[in-house]
């Protein structure tokens, strides 16, 4: 009897990953279930999985009920299918799908309990469940079907438990190391011996300086047939990204996406604690709109990556709706937009072969700010190394095609054509490093309104594929460019920043204008002063954080802002930004319509027509206190 169960266990993915010794354990406490008949073994949604089944004898047939109780996304199991994990770990311990037992079936069941020890003990067991889940989500029967948490209060708290919940709170592993110039033979040893897919490298000081994988002996070992007694260091990863435990679970997991890390160092006043895998914290936040993000790096063309783009605004009302912040959902959004831009990337290098020079593609407004919405086009631009002469126009031909690729395709997607032309297809926006610095340079010393308004547009600026050391470069040099005293510069910069007025009428009324038979007003244009005065602030103290919420943080606490002028402004600001995203959400799901940053008055509540007008009037007070700093040095 043992013997035939083995035998199933190590027919069945992914089972066949663990070792005998543990196959065999297994073997000795499984259950048998026999069916005689068809039966509804499982309902999706209701029935509470108290383990996984394994096919042993006949077939299982899984699907979704829809509202008329058709079968939908219907699929036939047979023996060596193991069915249930992904309902475990990923969907509350209820059941994904329904599941008909046919007659003459015979299944080995394992307890939940046995199974989630398997899952912490061995990482490639824990990952074929989620990587098979992600492959999953590909498919849009199966993703419409997969059920979030049905209630308001299970939603609020399933976010409030990801967007409130700290590092801290959460149960990271411990950090296995090893010596960076001792044999990878031995590192491959250890971690068989301690079931880790993740080793730590240290040098002779004892500092981490880059880890190594399963995945990194399997390509860069094995497939490349290296001698597996050279020292670890020739072939591990680098750099280490780590995350502090006063970060926020939601922070770790999109510092994940954006660094396309698979691991995190949990750090604590610089000492190293423990680490987490995305597999492991993706788990964990299963009814996150942050799994979609996983589903948006899967996807296989600009076909795909538009459809993703499309399911947007339904992420956006549920984030909205379960009352997280706007600043969260500002940094959702990017992080998806940014995903999909890599995505485009990586198919226009497949498609021209490998870039003749190190390069940055660099995104700029409010995708560089991090502050994207429904309603974005391309804002992005690239700058790539110096080379010799006589390379220099085949850099520059490569490049301006690259970009026009690029561009074509996030266009097809939905991120349309900057119709001021601030695109890296623009010959004006591609360039070389020192290029780029005259660039600058030339814009701060003329002091003219329009070169005012490039510098504004390229200082809020973001890396965002390619070499980050030459972003870093170009920073550096503006951070001493900004030392100098300039006070013409910081002049037209101010005058910059007080273009766009709040609407109020002078009757303290919200000033509208005539769109169709609709009264409307233009709430980009309300937000955008309190972007360019924490902009001018964070310039003159040459803060180059990267969005407004960060900057107006980092400007209270060189003491510029007063704890009450940053609460003022950070709420005023995310209010707006929140009714944006609102409105923009509810335009592209009911309107059925492009997003746009008109909010029709009537659409408002009283209490939120009051609330403007005194946001409106913050807004003014500041820009007051700038007219008179600015101006008052203009004149002296």
């Amino acid at each position: 009897m043992i013997e035939k169960r083995l035998t199933i266990l190590k027919n069945t993915t992914p089972f066949i990953l663990l070792p005998d010794d543990v196959l065999l354990s297994i073997a000795d406490s499984l259950q048998e279930i026999r069916y005689n008949k068809e039966t509804l073994a499982y309902r999706q949604e209701i029935t509470k999985m108290k383990g996984v089944d394994i096919i042993a004898e006949g077939e299982y047939e899984t699907f979704f009920y829809d509202g008329q109780n058709n079968k939908r996304s219907v699929e036939i199991h047979h023996t060596g299918y193991c069915f249930g994990g992904i309902s475990v770990l990923l969907n509350r311990k209820k059941a994904l799908k329904s599941v008909i037992v046919k007659k003459g079936t015979l299944v080995y069941f394992l307890p939940r309990k046995d199974f989630r020890a398997l899952c912490s003990a061995y990482e490639d067991f824990f990952q074929y469940f989620t990587t098979d889940f992600g492959n999953r989500m590909q498919d849009e029967e199966f993703a419409h079907f997969f059920k979030k948490p049905p209630s308001f209060e299970e939603s609020y708290i399933a976010s409030e438990q990801l967007y409130s919940r700290k590092i801290e709170a959460v149960a990271y592993r411990d950090l296995i190391c090893y010596n960076s110039d001792f044999p990878i033979c031995d590192a491959a040893k250890l971690m068989a011996d301690k079931k880790v897919s993740c080793l730590f490298i240290k040098d002779d000081a004892q500092k981490i300086i880059g880890f190594v994988t399963d995945i990194t002996l399997r390509d860069r070992v094995i497939a490349q047939c290296i001698d597996a007694k050279q020292a670890i260091q020739t072939i591990m990863d680098n750099p280490i990204v780590t995350i502090s435990t006063n970060a926020y679970v939601y922070e770790a997991i999109l510092l994940m996406f954006r660094t396309k890390a698979r691991y995190l160092v949990v750090e604590k006043n610089g000492e190293y604690l423990g680490f987490l895998s995305r597999n492991r914290l993706l788990s964990e936040q299963a009814q996150s709109p942050l799994v979609f993000i996983q589903s948006v790096k899967l996807a296989l063309n600009a076909k795909e990556l538009k459809q993703k783009w499309e399911k947007v605004p339904l992420i956006i009302t549920q984030l909205l709706g379960r009352g997280v912040q706007a600043e969260i959902v500002n940094q959702v959004i990017t992080t998806i937009a940014d995903t999909i831009a890599q995505k485009v990337i990586e198919e226009v290098i497949g498609e021209l072969g490998k870039p003749p020079a190190k390069f940055v593609f660099m995104v700029l407004g409010s995708e560089g700010r991090k502050e994207q919405t429904l309603k974005t086009d391309q804002d992005n631009a690239i700058i790539y190394e110096d080379k010799a002469n006589e390379q220099r126009e085949l850099v520059r031909s490569y490049f301006l095609e690259f970009a026009k690729r690029v561009s074509d395709k996030l266009n097809d997607i939905g991120f349309v054509y900057c119709e001021g032309g601030y695109m890296a297809s623009n010959p004006k926006w591609t360039h070389s490093l020192s290029h780029w610095k005259r660039n600058y340079k030339s814009w701060m010393e003329e002091s003219l309104p329009e070169s005012a308004i490039k510098f504004s547009t390229f200082f809020d600026c973001r890396y965002l594929y390619g070499d980050e050391q030459i972003m870093n470069e170009l920073q550096d040099f503006l951070d001493e460019e900004l030392k100098n005293p300039m006070e013409r510069f910081f002049v037209f910069i101010a005058k910059n920043a007080l273009q766009y007025n709040p609407p109020l009428t002078f009757f303290n009324n919200i000033r509208t204008q005539t769109l169709g038979k609709s009264e409307v007003f233009d709430i980009k244009n309300a937000m955008t002063p309190v972007v360019d005065l924490v902009r001018v602030y964070a310039l003159q103290n040459r803060i180059f954080k990267l969005n407004t919420g960060e900057r107006l943080k980092a400007l209270q606490e060189k003491g510029v802002f007063s704890e009450t002028q940053f609460h003022e402004l950070m709420q005023s600001y995310y209010y707006l930004m929140s009714l944006r995203l609102k409105n923009q959400a509810s335009q592209v799901i009911h309107e059925k319509i492009k997003p746009n940053n008109y909010i029709e008055l009537k659409n408002l509540t009283r209490i939120e027509q009051v609330t403007l007008k005194e946001i409106f009037k913050t807004i003014e007070n500041f820009q007051a206190g700038i007219k008179m700093r600015f101006t008052n040095n203009l004149l002296g």
